[in-house]
Parts: C-alpha cells; structure tokens; sequence
C-alpha cells in the first residue's frame, strides 16, 4: 500500500472544508472527488487530522455515524437542518455534490 501523500491529505481537507452546511458527504464521496482508491484513507485523515474540520458532515455510506460518535454528529446534523430519521441521514436530500 502506497503512503499517503500531504498534497492527498490536503485534497480531503479541502474537500471536507467545502461542504456546506446543511449538506453530507460520505468517505467514499470524498475519496472519489479526491482520486483516492479507498473511502479508507479518507477515514484514517480525518481521524488523524480533522479536529478544525467540519467533520460532523462526513458519514458512512449507509448514512449513519460511526456509533462512538452518533449522538454528537447528528446533533450537529440537525442543528443545521440535515434531514435525519430513526438516526439515519436522508443521503437522497443532504448529499453534497462535488
């Protein structure tokens, strides 16, 4: 497996950056529109370097949060009107679109 370059690192933040308020993307959305191979690098960087981010608007692709995290992120989600039901993003409405 091939490093993780700073210029991909960078890509995602921007990418991340990017999504307005009010919209979702998930790990592979962002993985494609950065030209990652994997929704997987997209998790490690936002895990080691997401804290300025609006990390809260980054979901998996079944449209829930990460468990250790679901309370806070859909909290966050519906503070700035992202649809959620039964603690689920509607991907079909709150997909951000790069």
């Amino acid at each position: 497996m091939a490093a993780t370059t700073e210029e991909q690192i960078e890509r995602v933040r921007a990418l991340v950056a990017a999504i307005p308020s009010g919209k979702v993307a998930t790990y592979g959305d962002i993985a494609a529109a950065a030209g990652l191979s994997s929704a997987r690098t997209v998790g490690w960087i936002m895990r080691t370097d997401s804290a300025d981010l609006p990390w809260h608007r980054v979901i998996g692709a079944s449209g829930r949060p990460a468990a250790h995290l679901a309370h806070r992120q859909i909290s966050q989600l519906a503070l700035e009107g992202v649809p959620v039901d039964d603690g689920r993003v509607d991907l079909r409405v709150a997909r951000h679109r790069f």
